[in-house]
């Protein structure tokens, strides 16, 4: 993520097309810290490498936004949007333009002293992608199995709503582990250093920034949030099987949450008894946004369901 060094929103979208403007991307990627502290000495091949991977990255965001800005615009002028649509539409896109500008200061922060980006501003970056989705999720539901809310909330629709909130937590504590590399120590499971809790977890003083920043305690935190998240899932499930006022609709999709589950709990544990091996990583990457659209979509499908 720190191959490109500068941010050009527009003459971007252009990569170096000859050598020349190859050397020069490469010599200013030269004098930042992830070259000189953990890629020294590294060739213009090994640099392109990665260099394709940020340029997709950051092409792929532009064309995200091209995607949905054209359309919304045609079919705005054309009048075949909602009006009660309209809003959430715009505030989609405007979160999406945030977010490009949010991943650049994420960037910004391994481009000073460390040859890392700050774990604070890569969950901050994940955290507003995760929110976007979700919001776009949740539009499209209302738009594909239109049905009005139930104003009764009750047990079942309120642990519904406190699963999806607290995977999405989860998915910060994940990025504070990726952040910090904490993912390539205490390599097994489900003991740490041969222990349920480790010796050594909240060393620092004060206590609430061992949770954000030391290794041990972040890992431990991302484990303990895993079981948390097992344990709504479950009961979330029994309470949708157990009664029939839900409906077939709403307990198919607690079938497909729990599926999710078991698949992203095994995909973690894969991860990190691999010591990450990024296809892996990534896999356990997709599997917490599929969790998080099965708990949605039960979310939703318990919304309008019932009486």
């Amino acid at each position: 993520g720190l191959s490109i060094v500068e941010w050009q929103p527009i003459s971007g979208v252009v990569p170096p097309l000859d050598s020349q403007a190859w050397q020069a991307e490469f010599d200013k990627y030269r004098q930042y810290p992830e070259y000189r502290k953990k890629n020294l000495g590294m060739d213009l091949a090994e640099f392109k490498r990665i260099y394709a991977f940020e340029y997709t990255h950051r092409l792929l965001g532009r064309l995200i936004g091209v995607a949905f800005a054209l359309p919304f615009l045609y079919f705005l002028v054309r009048r075949r949007i909602r009006a009660a649509l309209v809003p959430k539409l715009v505030v989609i896109f405007l979160l999406g333009a945030a977010q490009g500008g949010l991943g650049w200061f994420m960037v910004k922060s391994g481009l000073v002293d460390r040859p890392d980006v700050s774990q604070y501003r890569l969950a901050a970056h994940l955290g507003l992608a995760v929110a976007i989705y979700a919001y776009i999720l949740w539009t499209a539901f209302g738009l594909l199995v239109p049905g009005e809310p139930r104003r009764q909330f009750g047990v079942t629709r309120t642990l519904a709503a406190v699963l999806a909130i607290g995977v999405f937590l989860q998915m910060l504590l994940g990025a504070l582990v990726a952040g910090l590399d904490a993912g390539f120590v205490y390599n097994t499971w489900p003991l740490m250093e041969g222990r349920l809790v480790p010796r050594g977890i909240f060393p620092d003083h004060p206590l609430w920034r061992n949770a954000f920043e030391d290794i041990m305690t972040v890992q431990f935190d991302h484990r303990i949030g895993a079981y948390l998240v097992t344990v709504l899932v479950v009961a979330l499930w029994v309470l949708v099987q157990a009664r029939r006022r839900w409906g077939t609709a709403a307990r198919r999709a607690a079938n497909l949450l729990l599926a999710a589950l078991v698949l992203q709990v095994s995909l973690g544990i894969l991860t990190l008894l691999l010591v990450v091996p990024v296809s892996i990583a990534a896999a356990h990457q997709a599997g917490a946004m599929l969790l998080l659209s099965a708990g949605l979509w039960l979310a939703y499908r318990l919304r309008i369901a019932g009486s």
